[in-house]
């Protein structure tokens, strides 16, 4: 099992040197561009070289590839992850040498410090959110610093430092680390139950994200439709509240969605207005991204009409639903998805693009409590497509558990001639292939590795 996180760790009024135990992650390699930023030395290591590793060495950050104890250095402070195993020689070694040991989001708190912080948090849809609140505030002529779980498209990066006062995070819930933000406005995408391993309860869960939005110091955009995010809004302090989606007594309500298409459209109705805009992504459950964004904005105190139109220039993140090409007519994609409902949501919005094609869903289970606690829901979100190939789990921070594998999933698949259960790694390319036809999509789905098929299903293809 991985390490625990010690909140209870000072950090130093000082950083100064900085190495990072797994840069190369979103989050971190985000943070670690910051500090770089703000004039700190940074060095890291990483398993496998990455873009986000290119990017941070032509910085000016020394990145190493393999865990090793030399490559700590002569560092002052070290920042890790949930995911670090505790027999890291790098960790080791700097418990060894007493050095401060952060996790990322102690990290993260210093950077935002003294700055007015936009935290966004749900089971899912806070990356997209956060890109769009981001890209709402830029193109409303504001400039704020962030840090996102994905890389923003139409910036090429997952973070960046801004001249204005604002910074907007995207917030993480998983391991309870988005309790320890100064958080000014809180955006809740939705309170979809998940990582019960940590928290142990629904009820300890929900709990948590009541104590994450009555932090905030200005006030709450919260989901009014997800059946989680109303029981928190009832524990939550009267300080000023937003809830946002297709309820009728929502402040922004949702209405008129169109996502047959390969760009959503929808309307808002705000105090009173409709405001119409059209996205140049698919699926309503971007619409309903859209939505907490504006709250998010139009709670700032900028116009609404012009808000929505600042937010509709949003063109996506990184591995939602991300093109990488195409052969023999078949088109590859990739895709973050990893809760049932998030699979849902991306292959509803990818059938409205994929037309008269056929939908081909490579998808590696994330986690082995994930798995066993959602196969079947897994299973049943995975039916839209047509035809499925489902991969081992990808384990991140957790240790194997006994009869838990992919298999789950695909034994529980109801129409069993359209299942291709692959637990072979290698294996997976050509049976993708195999499958598909002129006209169809392949989309690798999930959040550990899959996405590193993509070049061998376009190669398969291809052959």
């Amino acid at each position: 099992m991985t390490i625990k996180p010690d909140y209870s760790q000072p950090v130093p009024e000082h950083l100064g040197k900085v190495h990072f135990i797994g840069i190369g992650g979103s989050g971190m390699s985000g943070i670690a561009r910051m500090l770089i930023r703000a004039g700190h030395v940074v060095t890291g290591s990483d398993v496998r070289e990455s873009g986000n590793i290119t990017e941070l060495r032509k910085l000016g950050a020394f990145v190493s590839i393999g865990h090793d104890a030399n490559n700590l250095g002569d560092c002052d402070t070290v920042v890790v992850t949930s995911a670090l195993w505790p027999t890291n020689p790098e960790y080791l070694l700097a418990q060894e040498k007493n050095l401060p040991i952060l996790h990322r989001s102690q990290a993260l708190k210093y950077l935002t410090e003294g700055k007015k912080l936009i935290s966004i948090a749900g089971a899912h849809g806070k990356t997209t959110s956060t890109g769009m609140v981001v890209t709402g505030l830029r193109a409303l002529g504001e400039d704020p610093s962030f840090v996102n779980g994905g890389v923003i498209a139409a910036y090429g990066k997952s973070a960046e430092g801004g001249s204005s006062n604002l910074f907007v995070i995207e917030a993480d819930e998983s391991d309870g680390s988005f309790l320890h933000y100064k958080t000014s406005i809180a955006l809740i995408t939705n309170v979809d139950p998940d990582h019960l391993d940590h928290y142990g309860s629904l009820e300890n869960f929900e709990a948590e994200f009541a104590r994450f939005a009555n932090g905030a110091s200005d006030f709450v955009a919260i989901s009014a439709d997800d059946q989680g995010s109303v029981r928190v809004s009832k524990l939550l302090n009267s300080k000023k509240i937003i809830r946002f989606g297709f309820a009728s007594d929502a402040e922004v309500r949702l209405h008129s969605v169109d996502a047959t298409g390969p760009q959503v459209s929808f309307t808002v109705s705000f105090a009173g207005t409709d405001y119409h805009a059209v996205l140049t992504i698919a699926g309503e459950h971007n619409a309903l991204n859209a939505a907490g964004a504006f709250a998010v904005l139009v709670g700032l105190g900028f116009d609404p009409k012009a808000s929505l139109a600042a937010i509709a220039t949003f063109s996506g993140t990184e591995r939602r639903f991300e093109l990488h090409g195409e052969y023999r007519g078949v088109k590859v994609y990739d895709d973050f998805a990893h809760h049932p409902t998030e699979v849902s949501a991306a292959l509803k919005g990818a059938r409205a693009v994929v037309g008269y094609g056929r939908l081909i869903t490579v998808f590696q289970p994330h986690l082995y409590s994930r798995t066993k606690l959602f196969a079947k829901e897994f299973a049943q979100a995975l039916a839209a497509s047509d035809e499925v190939v489902v991969l081992d789990i990808y384990a991140a921070r957790e240790d194997p558990e006994p009869g838990v594998t992919g298999a789950l999933i695909a034994d529980l698949f109801i129409e069993q001639n359209r299942m291709h259960y692959v637990p072979i790694w290698d294996d997976v390319p050509a049976v993708a292939a195999s499958i598909a036809r002129p006209g169809d999509f392949i989309i690798t789905m999930g959040c550990g590795d899959v996405y590193r098929q993509v070049p061998g299903i376009l190669q398969a293809l291809e052959k």
